[in-house]
């Protein structure tokens, strides 16, 4: 599906410096001191991905421009329990592009190949440790910027889920309020 996908995911410091309407030297400066996400190409060129482009628009009030807007967020779902995995695509697909997993090592070859912008993940897999791979996609530059929600009825690790990078943990069967919570991490619009 991703060839119908019609999203422009990276934006350059002047692009970004024409939606907020300012200098492209402000740009520059912002990223120097860490106020916006991004990173550098071979060349040096200042790069920015669409989901920190509209974390830092939010942030600071600037309007979401149109083209921020366009197709879908990509999504990927962790789940070993397949209804709990139906309940979520279908919840989903709407406002999502889905690819779903119950099978967590598919998820990690998936990642490495095609990067989505959030996760839904599970805590409870017995085949993976969960914690240890919030950390590691945390830490990782090219995945750094993945959203982390966790979807599950085991409350224990939670906290932890949340100091190793997860933005957000919802409690099983609550699919609407996972929805609600992407679209508010992915600055959609309701």
């Amino acid at each position: 599906m991703a060839g119908t996908d019609k999203r422009k995911e990276l934006f350059t410091a002047s692009e970004v410096a024409r939606f907020c309407q300012v200098d492209l030297k402000t740009i520059h400066n912002w990223a120097d001191r860490g106020e916006i996400r991004h990173f550098r190409t071979p060349g040096r060129h200042l790069r920015f991905r669409q989901v920190d482009v509209l974390d830092f628009l939010r942030k600071y009030g600037y309007p979401v421009p149109d083209s921020l807007m366009r197709g879908k967020p990509r999504v990927h779902i962790i789940d070993e329990d397949e209804h709990s995995l139906a309940a979520l695509q279908r919840a989903l697909s709407k406002r999502f592009e889905i690819t779903a997993f119950r099978e967590p090592v598919d998820a990690l070859i998936a990642i490495g190949k095609e990067t989505p912008d959030a996760l839904v993940l599970d805590l409870a897999s017995p085949q993976l440790d969960g914690i240890r791979f919030i950390t590691r996609l945390k830490s990782a530059d090219a995945t750094r910027h993945v959203r982390v929600v966790i979807y599950t009825s085991d409350e224990s690790e939670n906290e932890q889920a949340l100091k190793a990078g997860a933005s957000a943990v919802i409690t099983r069967p609550n699919v609407n309020k996972v929805c609600e919570t992407l679209e508010v991490l992915m600055g959609l619009d309701r």
